[in-house]
C-alpha cells in the first residue's frame, strides 16, 4: 500500500508545545421551521494570513505535519484524520476540508477518519471553547499545503523537471509544459519519501482559487449515517463478553455511601453483581462521585436492579442546599460591595450625583446540559492497559485522567471517540469514562456504564446560578454617566478547589470586566458566593447571565429615557475604538492574544447595524407583537440578535422571527455557521422559557424533559435568519458554536416588554406572562 503517512513511526516529526493555560483542561491541571441566510459579500481570506492565536498555549499545542494527518491510498483515496470530536458543529468535516482545499484534493475522493486520543501525536484535542476553527484554520492549511508540496516534488523528481514547473490540481499533479499528469495515488509512495517542507517556506493557495472554503454547499461527512441510523454513538458500542452497569450515586453533592443492601437487586433477572464504586471527596474535579453499581447482562436489567437497592447515604455539607433560600443569599450579596474587578472613574460619586438612577436585578437559575445522548462509556481494562470508547469532547484529557485513575502509563490508554449526541460542555468532563474504567478493572471484563437522563440531571455539572445587579446613573439629558455591575455566582473553580468563593478571571472575562460601553465611571464587582453542587462549563458559560443582565438593562434605560432600543445600544457602545481595560487585573480574552483579538467596538457596532438593517428594525408589527435587540461579544466573536415575539391575551408566547448577525472573522463553512446559530436560537428559547434546576434538601428536584423541557417544534422560531459579516483582510477566525446563545434571552425579554409592557428580570419566563 502506498501511503503518505504511517502515524506510528512519526513521533520525530511532531511539533508540539505544552504550556499551562486557562482552559477546561488546564483547570484540571492546576435547535427553526424555516430560515434564511445571507452573506453580505464574498469571503475574503488572505493567502498567508498573519495572526497569532492561543493555540500554542493549550495543552500540547498544535502539530503541523502532513504525515500525521494525511494518508493516500493507491487508488488515490485521501484520508484525513479528524482529531476533534463531532458533537453537531460540523468540525469533523470542516477541518479535513481545509486540508483538502490546500492540497488540491477532490473532496469526493476524501475520507475522514476519527483520531483517537493522543495529544502528543495530534496536538490539543479539547473540543470546547469554540476554539476548533480559530485555532486550527492555519495549521490545517499548512498541513494541506505541505502534502501538496510533497506530491509536486515527487512528480517533478519522477519527470526530471524543476518543481516550479508542476502544479497540483484537482487530485492530480500536472506538468504544464508537457501536459503530463500523475494522480495522487500514483505519487503517494514517492511523496512519502520527500522531506516535510518548513512552514515558513510554504506557499498557501490564493483565496480566489478556493473551491471549498467559505463556499458552503458541502454536507457534513456524517450526515448520511446520522440520518439513516448507521452512525455510531457511545451507546452503540458492543464488545464480546461486555457487562452492563448503572450506578446509584450520592443524591447530594459531597455526600457519601454509608451502607447498602443489594439482595433484592440480585433477584432481578439478568443482574449479576452489586458492588461499591470508589468515589472521591468533594470537590472531586471530574472524578467519579462513587456509589453502588449494578452489573447486569443488559442495561434494562441493571436499571431495574438499581431501583431495588436499599442504600443509606450521608448527605454531607450540602444536605440543606435549597434554591429559594440561596437566591436570597445571592440577592443580599449583590446589594453590598464586593471584590472590585474593574474600576474606572468614581462610580459612587457619579451615582450620587446622577439625575436618575435605574436599578435592575436579574436572576438566572442553575441550568442542565441535557444533551440528547446521556453520558455513556465502554471500558476494557486488561492488566496495565485500557481501551475506552466514549462520546467525549476531550479525548486527550480523558486519556490522561484514565491513566491517573488506574495508575497506569498514559501510553497504555487508548481512547476511541464516538459521535457525540450533543455535548454543550457536559462531555468535556470524563467522569463517566472513569467509572467504566474502574469497573472494568475490578470485573476483569469490558463494561459499559450508561447514565440515564435522570442520572445526568441529578449528578451532572450544572451551569452556575447567579444574581446580576446593575445600577445605571443618568444625567439630566438621559446620558449614562455611571455603571455599577455586581455579579454573584458560585464559580466553576469550586469544582476543583474547596473554599472558592470568587469567580475566576476566565469567568469574569465573559461579559463583566470586558463590558464594552463608553461610560466614564464604571465599577464591576464580584461578591462572594459559595458553591453547593458541581458547577461546570455550559455552552457560552458566564456570558449567558451577563448578556441577559447588561442587554436587559439597555432596554430598561431606553424605555426610561424614551429612546429607541437600538439607538440606545449604539450610544452606549460609543465611538469605534479598541478597549484598553488597563484597570482589569488578569484580563482573560478567551485564551487569545489581545493584539490579534482585541475588543473592537467598531465590530460590535457593525453587527448591531447589520442586524438592524436586515432584520428590519423598527418595522410595524401587529398588536401583541414586539421587537427586541441585544448584542454581545463572546469567544472573540461579535453577535447581535433581533427577536420578534407575539404574546396573546392569555400570555402564550410565540416567536415569529429571529435575525442574527455575526462577525466571526475569517470562516470555513457558512452553512455550519447558519446551523449553529439556528441551534442557538432553539437552545436560547428553551432556556429562557423553561430552563431551571432547583434544589431541596440538597437534591435536584427535576428529573427529565417533562420537568426540564426543551421547546417543541410548534414553539420554535418560525423564521431564523443569519447574516454573516464578511471578514476584513486581517480578521482571524473566531468562535461560532457558543456566541449565538447569550444575546437571545435579552433580545427576547426586550421584545416581550415591547409587546406587553412586562419587564421580566428572572428566568425562566415560566408562567410570568400568564394573566
Amino acid at each position: 500500500m502506498n501511503i503518505l503517512t504511517n502515524p506510528s513511526k512519526l513521533r520525530g516529526f511532531e511539533k508540539h508545545i505544552k504550556i499551562e493555560n486557562v482552559s477546561r483542561r488546564s483547570i484540571l491541571k492546576g435547535l427553526g421551521l424555516a430560515g434564511g441566510f445571507v452573506l453580505a459579500a464574498p469571503v475574503m481570506m488572505r493567502p498567508a494570513l498573519a495572526y497569532e492565536t492561543g493555540a500554542g498555549q493549550m495543552p500540547h499545542g498544535t502539530v503541523v505535519d502532513p504525515r500525521v494527518f494525511v494518508s493516500i491510498a493507491p487508488d488515490g483515496i485521501v484520508t484525513v484524520l479528524a482529531h476533534r470530536a463531532e458533537m453537531g458543529t460540523g468540525v469533523r468535516t470542516s477541518l479535513p476540508m481545509i486540508v483538502a482545499e490546500e492540497m488540491e484534493a477532490d473532496w469526493k475522493r476524501v475520507r475522514v477518519q476519527q483520531a483517537h486520543g493522543d495529544e502528543v501525536k495530534y496536538g490539543n484535542q479539547d473540543t470546547d471553547g469554540s476554539r476548533s476553527t480559530r485555532h486550527y484554520l492555519m495549521p490545517m492549511r499548512q498541513i494541506g499545503a505541505s502534502a501538496r508540496t510533497m506530491l509536486e516534488q515527487a512528480a517533478a523528481k519522477r519527470w526530471g523537471v524543476p518543481a516550479t514547473e508542476v502544479k497540483a490540481s484537482n487530485h492530480e499533479v500536472v506538468h504544464g509544459a508537457s501536459g503530463r499528469k500523475l494522480g495522487f495515488g500514483e505519487l503517494a509512495a514517492d511523496a512519502a519519501q520527500q522531506s516535510v517542507p518548513s512552514v515558513e517556506g510554504l506557499k498557501l493557495k490564493d483565496p480566489k482559487d478556493f473551491r471549498y472554503l467559505g463556499k458552503g454547499q458541502i454536507g457534513i461527512v456524517d450526515l448520511h449515517d446520522i440520518t439513516t441510523g448507521a452512525a455510531r454513538y457511545g451507546a452503540d458500542v458492543r464488545l464480546p463478553g461486555m457487562k452492563y452497569a448503572v450506578i446509584a450515586r450520592p443524591p447530594v453533592t459531597g455526600g457519601k455511601l454509608v451502607s447498602f443492601d443489594g439482595s433484592d437487586a440480585m433477584k432481578v433477572s439478568g443482574v449479576e453483581k452489586v458492588m461499591e464504586v470508589k468515589g472521591w471527596p468533594w470537590p472531586s474535579k471530574f472524578q467519579p462521585l462513587g456509589g453502588v453499581a449494578v452489573i447486569a447482562r443488559n442495561t434494562g436489567a441493571a436499571i431495574k436492579g438499581r431501583d431495588a437497592l436499599k442504600i443509606v447515604w450521608e448527605d454531607g455539607p450540602n444536605g440543606k442546599y435549597e434554591s429559594s433560600a440561596y437566591r436570597k443569599e445571592l440577592e443580599e450579596a449583590a446589594r453590598k460591595p464586593g471584590l472590585v474587578v474593574r474600576k474606572e472613574g468614581d462610580v459612587e460619586a457619579a451615582l450620587k450625583g446622577a439625575d436618575k438612577v435605574i436599578v435592575g436585578e436579574y436572576f438566572l437559575p442553575h441550568l442542565a446540559h441535557v444533551a440528547m445522548e446521556p453520558p455513556v462509556a465502554v471500558a476494557d481494562v486488561k492488566g496495565d492497559k485500557a481501551e475506552i470508547w466514549a462520546p467525549v469532547q476531550s479525548a486527550g484529557g480523558t486519556r490522561e485522567d484514565v491513566a491517573k485513575t488506574l495508575d497506569i502509563p498514559q501510553e497504555n490508554v487508548t481512547v476511541n471517540v464516538t459521535l457525540l449526541g450533543g455535548g454543550f460542555g457536559r462531555k468535556s468532563k470524563c467522569d463517566f469514562a472513569l467509572e467504566a474504567a474502574l469497573l472494568s478493572k475490578e470485573l476483569g471484563a469490558p463494561v459499559k456504564v450508561q447514565w440515564t437522563r435522570e442520572d445526568d440531571i441529578h449528578n451532572g455539572f450544572l451551569h452556575t446560578v447567579s444574581v446580576e445587579r446593575i445600577e445605571a446613573g443618568l444625567d439630566k439629558n438621559g446620558k449614562v454617566t455611571a455603571w455599577r455591575h455586581r455579579s454573584v455566582a458560585p464559580s466553576i473553580a469550586s469544582t476543583f478547589a474547596a473554599g472558592t468563593v470568587h469567580q475566576a478571571p476566565f469567568e469574569l472575562g465573559m461579559g463583566l470586566v470586558d463590558m464594552p460601553f463608553e461610560i466614564a465611571n464604571i465599577s464591576c464587582e464580584n461578591p462572594e458566593a459559595a458553591a453547593h453542587t458541581r458547577i461546570g462549563w455550559f455552552r457560552s458559560v458566564s456570558n449567558i447571565p451577563r448578556a441577559f443582565a447588561v442587554q436587559s438593562m439597555v432596554g430598561e434605560i431606553a424605555h426610561a429615557t424614551g429612546r429607541d432600543q437600538k439607538e440606545m445600544l449604539l450610544e452606549l457602545i460609543g465611538s469605534p475604538r479598541i478597549l484598553k481595560l488597563d484597570s482589569v487585573k488578569d484580563l482573560w480574552n478567551y485564551g487569545e492574544p489581545y493584539d490579534s483579538y482585541p475588543i473592537d467596538t467598531a465590530r460590535l457596532r457593525r453587527v448591531v447595524e447589520l442586524v438592524a438593517e436586515n432584520g428590519e428594525w423598527g418595522r410595524q408589527v401587529p398588536k401583541g407583537h414586539g421587537l427586541g435587540i441585544a448584542a454581545h461579544r463572546s469567544f472573540v466573536s461579535y453577535i447581535a440578535t433581533i427577536v420578534e415575539v407575539a404574546v396573546d391575551d392569555k400570555g402564550k408566547l410565540t416567536v415569529p422571527r429571529v435575525d442574527t448577525a455575526i462577525d466571526c472573522g475569517t470562516y470555513v463553512n457558512p452553512e455550519r455557521i447558519q446551523s449553529q446559530i439556528e441551534g442557538a436560537a432553539i437552545m436560547g428559547l428553551s432556556l429562557a422559557k423553561y430552563g431551571e434546576i432547583t434544589f431541596k434538601d440538597g437534591k435536584v428536584q427535576q428529573k427529565n424533559f417533562d420537568d426540564f423541557p426543551v421547546i417543541r417544534i410548534d414553539e420554535s422560531p418560525a423564521v431564523t435568519n443569519v447574516h454573516i459579516v464578511p471578514p476584513g483582510p486581517d480578521a482571524p477566525p473566531s468562535g461560532v458554536g457558543e456566541p449565538g446563545v447569550p444575546p437571545f434571552a435579552p433580545a427576547l425579554i426586550n421584545a416581550i416588554f415591547a409587546a406587553t409592557g412586562k419587564r421580566i428580570r428572572a428566568l425562566p419566563i415560566g408562567k410570568q406572562l400568564e394573566t
